[in-house]
């Protein structure tokens, strides 16, 4: 079919395709592992976002960053964290800096549950990749990031991962 197109290099169609199947397979098997807390991939990453907040000395995170942290609307992160809430793994704060406003914090519970489960789960995403030696997924990690940095440089992407990408090559520096 693609040849009717009068296109040669199909190598961005399978790069897509197969982007598309790791990052279901992953989330599929996190689904999975998660189940008993009732947390999916999404909740999961607003946990250890507000980990890695407080880790960092910030009082909370606002629903406002945190949908920009995530590339999301404000309605799915008010989704997200009622769930969370209703879970008892986050509660809402009045901002220290704006006192009109809130932000989110984890709960003892969040906090314990982030600290339990994330070896196991980085455990489990080492295990996934390691028919790879060390060094392909060096090299793969690399080559990812090169091409996440030319989506990013020839896509028509919001800012908002513009943003992520800036901030992702300040660490890697």
């Amino acid at each position: 079919m693609i040849a009717s197109f009068g296109i040669e290099d199909t190598s961005g169609a399978e790069l897509s395709r197969l982007t598309k199947l790791i990052a279901t397979g992953y989330e599929t098997i996190f689904k999975a592992r998660m189940k008993d807390e009732g947390l999916s991939g999404p909740r999961w990453r607003i946990l250890l976002h507000l980990y890695m907040a407080e880790e960092m000395g910030q009082p909370g995170v606002s629903p406002t960053e945190m949908a920009q942290a995530r590339n999301v609307s404000k309605n799915t992160i008010s989704t997200l964290l009622r769930s969370l809430e209703e879970q008892g793994l986050v509660t809402r704060a009045i901002s220290p800096l704006d006192r009109r406003s809130f932000v989110i914090q984890l709960t003892e519970r969040g906090r314990e549950l982030v600290l339990e489960r994330s070896p196991q789960h980085l455990s489990l995403l080492n295990t996934l990749a390691s028919d790879l030696t060390s060094e392909e997924r060096t090299e793969l990690i690399r080559l990812l990031t090169k091409l996440y940095q030319s989506i990013i440089r020839h896509g028509d992407l919001p800012d908002s991962y513009r943003c992520r990408e800036a901030e992702s090559e300040k660490k890697n520096r």
